[in-house]
């Protein structure tokens, strides 16, 4: 063979070979190839709080359904994990496997806290995971966070009840035994701190967040009720309440829910049979629909307070709107922020000029404040986007918009 035809062969090979080197670094993050974008997510979407896993995954998919970003569509990828967190690792550790973009509207606080460490360990962002609790605030890793904070939802129902004359120890809370419950007694206690004559309700509600371990004894000790993850028994945290009562000889004017929908419901349900005055709030990880469905069907129609961290559903922002169209009968405020965090992530990908990758995504949410079909969102100071918190309460069977006047008008 002539030195001129194997010249020519060489220089063949080697350009095949900088052409595959050139494709293959072009999709060489993690979850990006020529078709497609995959966005990983770790959901409950079995168990007693399907619901929320159930509408965070519907939210999200229909703002992807449809959307394309450089000539690829966007699609979400998810594995149940039951609200367990020995699932959720196992979870995690298969979509990691499985080679994900990022990871998107994981469910729950105690689920979180065990997942967001392995995804800092891979450079995997952590985008718009259901839960408000501190730990995301700034916490470790890549993380954007869409909604207001467990403290700003429990604040705000609080600073509205003190407002109206609601002593601080008539302001009482049923809570998770876990960090998710944790996040909402730090909230009743900053709202707390602004107010005189609180120092033995503050006391209390620092000794029992201050227990560590899994599923201490935190019954018994203040105006708290505990009780554990994934489990409806209502007794012991009920007693809990009227032990505080019968202590500081008052009575709770309101109690503060942080935890799942058939939990709550069950205590609320126990509550009422008991013939307690009380009147009850919620924050939104309770999830709205699938609360008010269990509320109903234990006959619990009127004056339950629920937080929300989006807009209205009967907002007519174009955001809104979009979701109410595609969603149908499944349109909610869970589903609805999962449809928030599917546009926001659908808007940092469409920032990024040249080759998709985790950096470059991150870059284009940090450090930004802008608009998404008129939702305004700020991550200049800090990772959480919105600090929106609007009150809603049950009438008649269904959450109606309300303020602090309309709520606490006529209560006991």
């Amino acid at each position: 063979m002539s030195q001129h035809k194997i010249r020519k062969i060489s220089l063949s090979l080697l350009l095949c070979i900088l052409s595959l080197g050139i494709s293959s670094s072009a999709f060489a993050e993690d979850g990006v190839n020529s078709d497609t974008i995959r966005i990983g997510g770790v959901l409950a979407l079995k168990g007693n709080s399907k619901g929320l896993g159930i509408n965070m995954k519907a939210g999200i998919d229909a703002a992807f359904d449809g959307a394309i970003v450089k000539n690829r569509s966007v699609i979400y990828v998810t594995r149940n994990d039951s609200y367990r967190p020995e699932q959720t690792i196992t979870a995690t550790k298969a979509l990691i496997k499985e080679k994900v973009f990022i990871f998107a509207g994981n469910v729950g606080t105690p689920t979180a806290k065990v997942s967001l460490p392995l995804l800092a360990k891979h450079n995997i962002p952590a985008v718009g995971f259901f839960t408000g609790a501190d730990l995301l605030r700034p916490g470790k890793g890549a993380i954007i966070n869409y909604r207001a904070s467990y403290v700003q939802e429990t604040a705000k129902v609080i600073k509205a009840a003190l407002d109206h004359g609601i002593k601080a120890n008539q302001v009482c809370a049923y809570v998770q035994n876990d960090a998710y419950g944790m996040a909402g007694i730090t909230g009743i206690i900053k709202a707390l701190e602004a107010t005189n004559k609180s120092k033995p309700s503050i006391a209390a509600l620092k000794k029992i967040k201050a227990l560590t371990g899994e599923n201490p004894q935190r019954n018994g000790i203040g105006p708290v009720g505990v009780y554990k993850r994934n489990r409806t028994f209502a007794r012991e945290g009920y007693k809990s309440l009227r032990a505080w009562e019968k202590s500081q000889n008052t009575r709770c004017k309101i109690v503060v829910t942080v935890g799942s929908y058939k939990s709550i419901t069950e205590f609320i349900a126990y509550s009422r049979y008991k013939k307690d005055p009380w009147v009850f709030s919620a924050v939104s990880f309770t999830g709205a629909s699938n609360f008010r469905d269990e509320l109903v069907t234990l006959d619990v129609k009127e004056n339950v307070i629920m937080t929300q961290v989006v807009p209205f559903l009967n907002s007519a922002t174009p955001l809104v709107t979009e979701a109410r169209n595609k969603l149908g009968s499944q349109f909610g405020y869970v589903s609805l922020e999962g449809f928030i965090v599917g546009k926001l992530i659908l808007y940092g990908l469409n920032k990024i000029e040249g080759d998709i990758t985790r950096k470059k995504f991150m870059r284009g949410l940090s450090d930004a404040s802008f608009s998404v079909q008129q939702l305004a969102l700020d991550y200049l100071n800090d990772n959480q986007g919105s600090d929106l918190v609007n009150m809603t309460i049950l009438k008649q069977g269904n959450w109606q918009p309300a303020n602090s006047t309309t709520i606490w008008k006529n209560k006991p």
